[in-house]
C-alpha cells in the first residue's frame, strides 16, 4: 500500500498460488514428543523394528521445522517448477533452497505473531474468493483444483493467511517507511531521460547471489564463484529457470527468476546498460552491485513510444476501518447512516473531514485523479459503476468500508505522467527491495537458528 495513497495497491496483483512450506499445526510437535516418550516401550515390544515418524531439520527460536514440512515444501516447489515447464534442480539443491525460505518465513511469521498482526477468517474468506474469481473459478472449483494437485484446502487457507500476514508485515516494517521525494524523481528522470524517450521496455529474467554486509574477501570470492558457476551452466546451454531455482537467492528464484516486462525508466543503470548490449535470448556477463552478483537473461524487448491515453476518474470517499473494536457490521452501519444524511443533501466533504479514517479526510476525502489499476479491485469496480455525482452504497475492500462519490471523468494523455509515475514506482521498488532484504537479514541474525538437515 502506497503510504501517500491509502487505497493504492501498486504491488498487489494476483496472489502467489502457494508459498511453499509454512508452519505445521502444533499437533505434529506433540506427536513427535509422544513418539519420543513411547520409544522405550516400542523397542521393548519390537526390538528389531524402528519406525521413524518424523524428525527435525531446523530449529527457529522456539519452533521446529520438520522433515515432513521440508518434504511437502519441496514437493510443492518441484510441482510448481514442472507446471512452468522447468526441470527441478537436484533434490539436495531444491531442499536447501526450500529450507532457507522456510526459515525466513518462520522468523517473520513469529515476529508478526509477537506484534499482534492477524488476519481474521472473514477477511481470509474474501481473499480466497478473489483468488477464485481471478482464476475464473467458483469456490468449489478452486477447492477441486487444489485437491487434484494434492493440496488440502485447509492447508491452502493457512498458506494464504500467512501470505497476507507477511505482505502486511513488509508493508508495515519496510514499505510504509520509504519516502521518495520530488527531487529524487527529477534526478532519476534526468539521468534516464534519453533512454526513456526511446521508449524501451525489456522482458528479462534474473539470478542473484547475495553478498553479506561487511563480507570478508574470502566470502566475496566464494559468492563470486557460486555466481560464476551459474553463469557457466547457462553458457553451456542449461535452462535459465532451472539454474535460477538452483542458485538464485532472490525471492522469485523458485519461479525461475522471471521479472516480466520493465520500462527502461524503472531499471537500475547497471541492469539497463547490460540489457541494452545483450541479444534477445542471451545472458549478460556477471554483474556486481551492492547486493551481490547478478546474471540477466534478455527474453524480449519492445518500443513503447506511443501516447498513453487512459480514462481517469476524480473521486472522493469516506472510509471506516474495521478492527477488534469496530466489527464489519458496525462499520457498515455507520456508513449506512452517513449515506442517509448524504441523500438528504448533507455535505460530503464535511462528513469526510469529520468521520473518514483515511489520510484524505483533510481534503474532504478527495483522492484526486485515479487511473486504472491505482486502487484495489473492489474499490475500482464500485467506482467504475458510478455516474459523475453519484454516491455508492457501502463498499467493502481490504481496508474497510467506503462510501464513494465520482466527481468527474476525463481521457488523459499520461505519457509524461506515466514516466513520472514509473520513476516514483521504480525508486520506491528499488528502495523497498534493498531495505526489505536488509531487514529480513537483520531478523534472521537476531533469531536462534539451528540446522539439522544433514543429521541422520
Amino acid at each position: 500500500m502506497n503510504p501517500e495513497h491509502p487505497i493504492t495497491d501498486t504491488n498487489r496483483g494476483p496472489m502467489a498460488a502457494i508459498r511453499a512450506a509454512l508452519p505445521r499445526q502444533a499437533a505434529l510437535i506433540q506427536g513427535l514428543a509422544l513418539a519420543v516418550a513411547l520409544a522405550p516401550a516400542v523397542q521393548a515390544q519390537q526390538p528389531r523394528k524402528v519406525i521413524v515418524l518424523d524428525r527435525i531439520v531446523a530449529v527457529v527460536n522456539n519452533e521446529v521445522i520438520t522433515r515432513s514440512d521440508l518434504d511437502e515444501g519441496a514437493r510443492l516447489a518441484a510441482q510448481q517448477l514442472k507446471q512452468q515447464g522447468t526441470p527441478p534442480p537436484p533434490r539436495g539443491v531444491l531442499e536447501k533452497q526450500v529450507l532457507e525460505r522456510l526459515i525466513s518465513g518462520r522468523v517473520l511469521l513469529q515476529l508478526a505473531k509477537e506484534t499482534g498482526l492477524r488476519v481474521d477468517d472473514s477477511e481470509l474468506d474474501r481473499a480466497i474468493q478473489r483468488i477464485a474469481q481471478e482464476n475464473k473459478l467458483a469456490l468449489p472449483g478452486l477447492r477441486a483444483a487444489l485437491e487434484r494437485d494434492g493440496v488440502p484446502f485447509s492447508r491452502f487457507r493457512e498458506d494464504i493467511r500467512n501470505e497476507i500476514v507477511l505482505a502486511r508485515l513488509r508493508e508495515r516494517e519496510v514499505d510504509n517507511r520509504i519516502v521518495v521525494t520530488d527531487s529524487e524523481i527529477d534526478n532519476f528522470i534526468s539521468t534516464q531521460q534519453a533512454r526513456a524517450e526511446r521508449g524501451e521496455e525489456f522482458n528479462f529474467s534474473h539470478i542473484l547471489v547475495t553478498v553479506p554486509e561487511n563480507a570478508s574477501p574470502a566470502q566475496i570470492q566464494a559468492r563470486r564463484a557460486r555466481a560464476e558457476q551459474a553463469l557457466e551452466q547457462l553458457r553451456s546451454g542449461a535452462d535459465f529457470r532451472q539454474v535460477a531455482a538452483s542458485f538464485s537467492e532472490a525471492p522469485d528464484a523458485l519461479q525461475g527468476g522471471a521479472m516480466g516486462w520493465r520500462d527502461a525508466a524503472r531499471l537500475p543503470t547497471l541492469f539497463l546498460e547490460a540489457l541494452q548490449t545483450t541479444q534477445v535470448g542471451a545472458v549478460s556477463p556477471l554483474l556486481r552491485s551492492a547486493n551481490g552478483f547478478h546474471v540477466l537473461k534478455l527474453n524480449d524487448r519492445r518500443s513503447s513510444t506511443a501516447p498513453v491515453i487512459v480514462r481517469q476518474t476524480r473521486v472522493r470517499h469516506i472510509l471506516i476501518k474495521t478492527n477488534e473494536l469496530v466489527p464489519e457490521a458496525e462499520a457498515r452501519r455507520r456508513l449506512v447512516s452517513l449515506k442517509e444524511r448524504l441523500d438528504n443533501k448533507a455535505d460530503f466533504a464535511a462528513l469526510a473531514r469529520q468521520y473518514s479514517e483515511d489520510s484524505s479526510n483533510a481534503r474532504g476525502g478527495d483522492l484526486g485523479w485515479l487511473s486504472p489499476g491505482d486502487t484495489v479491485p473492489e474499490f475500482e469496480r464500485a467506482m467504475n459503476a458510478l455516474d459523475p455525482g453519484q454516491i455508492s452504497e457501502p463498499v467493502q475492500s481490504p481496508f474497510g468500508w467506503h462510501l464513494i462519490q465520482v466527481l468527474e471523468r476525463r481521457n488523459e494523455d499520461m505519457s509524461k505522467e506515466r514516466l513520472r509515475l514509473e520513476a516514483r514506482r521504480a525508486l520506491h521498488a528499488r528502495k523497498s527491495d534493498e531495505s526489505y532484504q536488509e531487514w529480513v537479514r537483520q531478523q534472521r541474525d537476531q533469531a536462534y537458528i539451528e540446522y539439522r538437515l544433514e543429521e541422520r
